[in-house]
Formats: structure tokens, C-alpha cells, sequence
């Protein structure tokens, strides 16, 4: 699989894009500014619809953010979550994208953009705009974004179900799945910052975490005994389709920050994922270091690199793909 994706990014290397827009060889034909000239006020129009959204119910900012992550990791950065199939069989219909949020929101940002520039700017560059605006939106930074992707059209939950790193990974397990999609050790740790703002349902952690860890029965011995009889309050045990929400940081789930750090290393993480970073020597060294940082200011340039490496996979552009009209096209 990593040599096929090795060819496919050689191959779009070597692509001429039509009509003389800008491309950058190192992002397969994508580019800072891509709609410069075909739509000028593209990323102006994403952020004043962004800014609307979040200001109506900040939870939408994860929400969003979480919607590009599961974009990309299956098939690629290609707006593929958003098809509809009629049978069932789309990635909006595998077991991880339950409780994803944000179909409405960027089909809201596609509708203004297609009354600015009809069937110019894809769903797929609307999802990564939407992502970088939420985080801004929090008080995260706002980094220079990639555009030039165009949308597919195939959406499989079986590409899903396999694509997508469970909240109960472990360090091997989350590295391969990173791996796979081109992404290192870095990008892992990372973009594992995202888990700084939002919320999860209980069914996602509290069987690993709390009440049957290993299948043996107990809580998972590394998690905080505090912030564990914490959790016990709010997730019931033995309901495994537990629904009530909490915060994956319980400090300032609104604010993009060093939060999460602090919480990893102090074995508040929420997520069997969150704790595995500790079991590796890099992922470990750069929790330390950014629960240390006097300032965000490092991490939030490490993070518009692994937000842009993330925005590489797979991508769809020059004449591969398609540019719709509409995001939740049927598959089916």
C-alpha cells in the first residue's frame, strides 16, 4: 500500500494543472491561494459562514475540526463523507462516523460559495477551511491552507471501518494507522492536540477506561484515580451505548490550548489513544515538552504543518475527481 501511494503522489507530481493555476510539486497540485483568481473571496466567505456557526453553538468548532480527520483518513481528502447512500453503505454510515456533526454546516458554507462561484470550490477544500477556521475560531491559530482538491465519488464504510484509528488503540496500532496515510510519529502526537476542545459519548472510552479494561473487568490502572471516580459519575457501567457527553478536556473544552498535554501527561487523557502516547519515547518526549511550554506558540506552528500534511492525503486534483454542486450528492 505505501508503494502504491508513494506512485500516486510521484504521478501527481508530474501533473500539469490546467489553466495556469498555481500548484506546489511537494502537495501533489495543491496550493496557498488556489482560488486567488476563480474565486477570490472563497476563504473570507468560509470563515464569515464559520464564524456565524460557532457563534450560534460552540460545539460545532470540534465537530468540525473532527469531520476533516475522518475525511481524510478514508480515501483521502476528497469530501467523500458527505455523499449519501441510499443502502446504507457510505462512510456516513460506518461505526466511526457515529455522532460525527457538521453535514448541515458545510452543506450552509457550500451554498454561499456556489451563489459567489458556481461549481468552483470543492466540498473537499470547504472541509479543510471549516477545520482550520474552528480551530482559530477557539483561539487556536489560523495557518495558511492548501486548496486545489476536487471531490470524489465513492464513499464505503468498509473503507471506514478500516481506515479510521479506534479510540482504544494502542501506540503501535495509532503509528501504523498514521503511517499508512503518509503521516509520522509528529503528526500523530500532533494532531492528537485536536482532543483539546469537544466532546465524546461515554460508549467511546468508558469499557477501556473505566469498567473493563483489558476485558478484565477493572479500571485501566494508568488512568488518574480522581479524574477516573470523576467520570464514573457522569458514565454509567454496563451500558455500552451510553450516549451522555463529556468533555475531552475538562479544564477549557472551548479553547484551543496546551491543555490536552497537561492532561496526557499527568494520566488525564481520556482515550486508551490519548494515554499511548506515553509508551513511546518521541510521542512521550513531546508531551513533556509541550505540558512545559511556557507559551503555544511552537505548537501551534507544528500543528499548521501536520494539519497540512493530513490535508495531502490522497488528494483529488487537476482533471481527477469532480467539483459538485452539491456536498451530500447520493453514492447509491
Amino acid at each position: 500500500m505505501a508503494l502504491g501511494l508513494l506512485l500516486v503522489r510521484l504521478l501527481m507530481v508530474a501533473a500539469v494543472v490546467a489553466g495556469g493555476l498555481p500548484r506546489r510539486a511537494d502537495a501533489g497540485g495543491l496550493a496557498v491561494g488556489f482560488y486567488n483568481k476563480s474565486c477570490p473571496q472563497a476563504e473570507d466567505l468560509a470563515l464569515a459562514e464559520m464564524r456565524d456557526i460557532v457563534e450560534k453553538d460552540k460545539t460545532l468548532a470540534p465537530a468540525l475540526l473532527r469531520f476533516m480527520f475522518h475525511d481524510c483518513f478514508v480515501r483521502g481528502c476528497d469530501g467523500s463523507i458527505m455523499l449519501v447512500s441510499r443502502n446504507g453503505t457510505g462512510e456516513r454510515d460506518a461505526l466511526p462516523s457515529h455522532g460525527l456533526r457538521g453535514y448541515g454546516e458545510i452543506e450552509r458554507i457550500k451554498a454561499k460559495l456556489e451563489q459567489a462561484c458556481p461549481l468552483t470550490v470543492s466540498c473537499a477544500d470547504i472541509i479543510v477551511m471549516a477545520a482550520r477556521d474552528a480551530v482559530y475560531l477557539s483561539d487556536g491559530p489560523r495557518y495558511a491552507v492548501e486548496t486545489g482538491r476536487r471531490d470524489g465519488k465513492v464513499s464505503a464504510a468498509f473503507d471506514a471501518n478500516n481506515d479510521v484509528p479506534p479510540p482504544s488503540s494502542n501506540i503501535v496500532d495509532l503509528k501504523t494507522y498514521f503511517s499508512v496515510k503518509s503521516l509520522g510519529w509528529k503528526d500523530l502526537v500532533v494532531l492528537s492536540g485536536n482532543h483539546t476542545i469537544g466532546w465524546t459519548q461515554c460508549s467511546t472510552f468508558a469499557g477501556d477506561r473505566l469498567y473493563n479494561y483489558s476485558g478484565r473487568g477493572v479500571q485501566d490502572p494508568s488512568l488518574n484515580k480522581k479524574y477516573a471516580a470523576d467520570l464514573r459519575q457522569a458514565c454509567e457501567a454496563g451500558v455500552p451505548d451510553d450516549e451522555t457527553v463529556v468533555a475531552m478536556d475538562p479544564v477549557s473544552p472551548y479553547t484551543f490550548d496546551l491543555a490536552y498535554y497537561h492532561d496526557v501527561y499527568n494520566d488525564t487523557g481520556l482515550f486508551l489513544s490519548d494515554q499511548a502516547l506515553l509508551d513511546d519515547q518521541w510521542t512521550r518526549e513531546y508531551v513533556a515538552q509541550m505540558a512545559a511550554a511556557a507559551s503555544p506558540d511552537e505548537y501551534f506552528r507544528d500543528y499548521a504543518v501536520a494539519m497540512t500534511n493530513m490535508g495531502r492525503i490522497e488528494v483529488l486534483t487537476g482533471d481527477s475527481g469532480e467539483i459538485r454542486k452539491v456536498c451530500g450528492a447520493y453514492v447509491d
